[in-house]
């Protein structure tokens, strides 16, 4: 799907690419297809894709289901008639999801209307169209006050461009229906005002690098491309010139709205926020969230506009973002919680029925796409639904098989990354976040990681703190606990030094800088590594984590070694935490609960951790930690230094609304040290049948692990099973070359490999 049209593509240069868009605008009567001459719809249906929905009713399942439940849907809202209440309300409460479900109930008339011909549909968009354009141009910015950019039917901005998104798809398909003098009532009195509002009546909202600009640059970019408005398309893609707003300046949540060399528009936004290999800064909860937008003004560019693109953009990276959205998401098609994203948004999502349908339609019709449409039970009503549905109904979906991933991130995939890795057919998923802040969105957790089985949370990433579209949780706004919380690196499975967040828990000081790969292999049969530096978290402190998924014969399941070395300028404290689905079973050291429940600390997240209990000094090489999740057994071993604590922990204290969840943690506590090293070993095992009631390989297959050496050239680590096998593993620290040969002795052996690593007996 390569467009060799390249000359509109966006070249950084921002007057020359306006200057260029302008020009083909001025000679599009001579050297492409005019906006003023295009039919309607031509947004996401099309002349041509009404045709052959029509031609093909009746005769594919999956489709005609489509039609049916979504006409159940809109009939049900015309027997209840229109409502357009004055907004007042936050995410969740009534005049919120009125005008939401308003919009969506639009779109949704206004294709049934294309496909049914029934003009009780088209009156209905028309209805409600001009309920609002009798109200819209008197209505005051919303009366709550929560948002940086406050918008008038919703109480921001981002909703309100939600709105004009999808009713500007609904009065593409009634275009026609409409009398002249009814669309520039229209245009004049709701949509053009509509769309000037959320541009230039709140640029800090419209010019900047984030999913809430996507919206806004979509939404301006879709009304203009059915009204054939020139101007509003150019800013849509462009931005705007002068914006008045000054460097530095931030939202109520502590992200930039402007920066140095900040470009702006829709092209801007697919440019910046998006790794040449799809993958989206802030996470694939929000990635999930604005491929939408990115997708139907692509798509509504693709039918208007082909000329400029714009799904072209960026060698194809929407659609390569489609893919990075399926790979981020576990064996339950579930997203990976990436610095603010909710758990239990998955594959189902509506969204990701736009991505896939859309991927296969406009990509390379890959059959297994059609695996995830079939999973999912719909398809769109437009063209690449239908596709979708002769495919299926053909028989050539093929199944999805997710891969182990490493994804850059960053406008040039230099900016860290996140892998995941998968070995084979196990269901053991590990994912390794070394990333770049992620914007507003993003969460302080350096190599930090969580571990999947079967789609069950073995360690896990709290996630973010909010109540989603729940009123009576902060009006379903993000909770003081996320900023608190959430984002904290205490909150994460990754090393905090001093009770002191990376970075000090600053949004500027972490956008300045990212973590560093230093190798990932996933093409060895026995074990599959990626490993990952970050000097900048601590000033004077390198971090080096590295984490190895073995299949050993000795062992039932694959198990992930992980290793943290910490190289310091001086004495510190760390601790290592590790949050934990289940119950305890059994611990090989002795532990004191406190009379008493105390917070860990009073701020950096500690402040919401209560102390279930405590070591003393262990005086060991090694300890294990053993519980059940899932009727699954799990065992955590890991290395000692003589004077390590080790605390049980929850989430909890200091939360008097009870905002936060009570999850369990263990964390590892070693003071005082200054080079150290951190190795631990999590090993799945075993299974229970609560209806036989029979426990089956409970105990782990680990004997001791010990850390054989550790310097800035190798470090040396040994797994010793309860057999007396002997498993190392050695790490080059300084030279991760595939080809540099090596030789060291550690624990009176000799070993010598070649490349990055060695694992063997």
């Amino acid at each position: 799907m390569k467009n060799n049209n390249s000359f509109m593509r966006y070249s950084g240069i921002r007057q020359f690419g306006r200057s260029l868009v302008a020009a083909l605008m001025i000679c599009s009567f001579f050297i492409a297809p005019s906006l003023q001459a295009k039919e309607h719809p031509s947004l996401i249906l099309t002349k041509q894709g009404v045709k052959d929905i029509r031609a093909n009713l009746g005769k594919l399942p999956v489709f005609d289901n489509a039609v049916k439940q979504v006409q159940a849907q809109v009939d049900a809202e015309i027997a209840l008639g229109i409502d357009t209440p004055i907004p007042k309300d936050y995410s969740g409460g009534y005049t919120h999801e009125r005008h939401k479900l308003n919009f969506v109930m639009a779109q949704k008339a206004g294709t049934l209307y294309q496909i049914l011909q029934d003009e009780k549909y088209a009156k209905y968009v028309k209805d409600m169209l001009f309920q609002y354009e009798a109200m819209y141009l008197d209505l005051p910015v919303h009366p709550k006050p929560r948002s940086y950019a406050r918008g008038k039917i919703f109480w921001q901005c981002l909703n309100d461009s939600n709105w004009l998104v999808y009713m500007a798809q609904a009065y593409d398909t009634i275009y026609d229906y409409l009398t002249a003098a009814e669309r520039k009532t229209l245009e004049d009195n709701l949509f053009r005002p509509f769309a000037d509002f959320i541009s230039t009546g709140n640029p800090q909202f419209f010019n900047r690098i984030h999913n809430h600009s996507t919206w806004g640059n979509a939404a301006v970019g879709m009304i203009a491309l059915v009204m054939d408005d020139d101007e509003l398309l150019e800013r849509a893609l462009y931005g705007l010139d002068d914006d008045g707003i000054e460097f530095g300046t931030k939202d109520d949540d502590g992200g930039f709205l402007k920066v140095e060399g900040q470009k702006a528009g829709f092209l801007a936004n697919l440019e910046d926020p998006f790794s040449p290999s799809g993958y989206f800064t802030e996470g694939p909860y929000y990635q999930r969230y604005a491929m939408y937008p990115f997708l139907v003004f692509a798509l509504g560019m693709e039918n208007s506009r082909p000329d400029v693109g714009v799904l072209q953009h960026k060698d194809d990276v929407l659609i390569k973002g489609v893919y990075a959205l399926l790979n981020l998401s576990d064996k339950k098609g579930e997203f990976f919680a990436l610095n603010d994203g909710q758990k239990g948004m998955s594959l189902m999502a509506k969204e990701l029925v736009t991505a896939v349908n859309t991927a296969y339609y406009y990509g390379d019709q890959d059959p297994t796409l059609l695996s995830i449409a079939a999973d999912q039970g719909t398809v769109l009503l437009d063209q690449s639904g239908l596709a979708v549905a002769k495919a299926i109904e053909a028989g050539k979906a093929k199944p999805y098989v997710k891969p182990s991933v490493n994804y850059g991130d960053g406008p040039n995939g230099d900016q860290g990354g996140v892998a995941v890795v998968r070995y084979g057919d196990s269901d053991l998923e590990l994912v390794f976040k070394y990333s770049a802040q992620g914007l507003s969105h993003g969460h302080y957790d350096k190599l930090s990681y969580s571990l999947f089985e079967g789609g069950d949370e073995v360690a896990q990433d709290y996630g973010l703190s909010r109540f989603v579209n729940i009123e009576k949780k902060g009006g379903g706004n993000y909770l003081p606990e996320n900023a608190s919380w959430a984002k904290q690196t205490i909150a994460h499975n990754t090393v905090t030094q001093n009770e002191t967040s990376h970075f000090g828990g600053d949004y500027a000081t972490g956008s300045q800088h990212h973590s560093d790969l230093y190798f990932y292999e996933s093409n060895n049969d026995a074990v599959q590594v990626v490993s990952a530096t970050e000097v900048n978290a601590y000033p004077g402190t390198k971090l080096h984590r590295t984490m190895a998924v073995i299949k050993d014969e000795g062992f039932e399941k694959p198990f992930l070694l992980d290793i943290v070395r910490i190289d310091g300028s001086k004495r510190n404290q760390y601790d290592l935490p590790f949050y934990f689905n289940g119950q305890v079973l059994e611990t090989t050291f002795d532990y004191e609960q406190p009379e008493k429940l105390a917070a860990l600390g009073d701020k950096n997240g500690y402040q919401h951790l209560w102390v279930e209990g405590v070591s003393k000094p262990l005086k060991s090489d090694s300890w294990q930690f053993t519980w059940i999740n899932e009727a699954k057994y799990y065992t955590l071993t890991s290395s000692a230094d003589k004077a390590d604590q080790v605390m049980f922990t929850r989430i909890g204290a200091n939360d008097p609304l009870f905002n936060l969840r009570r999850d369990a943690g263990i964390m590892i506590r070693r003071d005082k040290s200054k080079d150290t090293t951190f190795a631990s070993v999590i090993e799945p095992h075993g299974a229970y049948s609560p209806v036989t009631e029979l426990s089956l390989n409970a105990n782990s297959s680990i004997n001791a692990l010990d850390v054989l050496q550790s310097d800035d050239d190798y470090t040396a680590v040994k797994i010793t099973t309860v057999d007396d096998r002997s498993i190392v593993f050695i790490l080059a620290n300084s030279d991760a070359s595939t080809s540099k040969k090596h030789k060291l002795k550690a624990g009176g052996k000799t070993y010598k490999w070649k490349g990055a690593y060695y694992l063997g007996s």
